[in-house]
Order: structure tokens, then sequence, then C-alpha cells
């Protein structure tokens, strides 16, 4: 995959599955993400319902994807701190974001021109659990993984 920012610009629906270690189910967001080009960065959104333990209401995040080559992105947080490197020129990516004391070890595949998905897997001290996301472009984030 060439060009990122052709495949990602546009409305997904997403739903995330948040699991423990062993896959039992701990919560899930659904909802609808977005990228909005400008000037070589393609803004993040994505907006939705969270379900964790007792917890249900909306939530949001914001990231920022720096263009820095065919198929390849630095990803920062809305706040300016770096994320992490995307390369999807393969159509496939793994990568790794230390936070604190826990590790963020992060799989991108697309699978289609429609579908993508990720999977973050969090361990260490603080944080033990895998985010699990699927992306389908277009729609209101009902579909199931």
């Amino acid at each position: 995959m060439l060009d990122l920012e052709a495949f990602l610009v546009g409305s997904w629906s997403l739903r995330r599955a948040i699991l423990s270690t062993e896959y039992e189910r701990l919560g899930e967001f659904t909802g609808t993400a977005w990228f909005t080009p400008s000037g070589g960065v393609l803004t993040y959104q994505e907006q939705g319902t969270l379900r964790f333990g007792g917890y249900q209401g909306t939530a949001f995040r914001r990231l920022r994807y720096h263009v820095t080559a065919p198929g390849r992105a630095e990803v920062y947080f809305d706040y300016g701190d770096f994320f992490h490197d995307l390369d999807l020129r393969e159509g496939r990516c793994e990568t790794n974001h230390p936070c604190r004391d826990d590790l963020y070890r992060g799989e991108f595949d697309v699978l289609d021109v429609d579908t993508w998905w990720q999977c973050w897997r969090v361990s260490g001290p603080t944080k033990n659990h895998l985010l699990r996301t699927e992306f389908r472009r277009g729609g209101r984030g009902e579909r199931g993984t």
C-alpha cells in the first residue's frame, strides 16, 4: 500500500474489544472514526460508546498521522508526544510504544480496501490486556468483529 492518505481518509465504523490476556471480554467500544487530511498530516478522530466494567458512556480520541513516505507515517498523540511508527507498504505492520513501565505491542493489518484492523497487546506492572479493533469503511460502528 503506497498511498496511505488515499486509503485512510474518510469515515470508518469501528468496534473495539477490550480483552484480558486470557481473551475474556472486559469491555468494548463501538463508534465512528474518521481521517481528515491537512498539509501532510492526517487527523484521526474517533467517537462512540465505551462499555467497561460498570461504566457506559461516550468516549473519544484524537491522533495525528504525519505521513513521512509512501505507505509510512509517524503517529502522535493529540497533545504532541510521539506514539508509534506505522509502515503499511506491505499491508501489515508491527510496532511498539513504551508507556512508563508498560509496553504496548501493536499489529496493523489491511484486509481489503474497506477493512483493516489493529491489535494492541499491553503488558506491564499496571496493565495487562488486549485492544482489538476492526475498522470498516463508512457505517455507524454497529458491525461485529
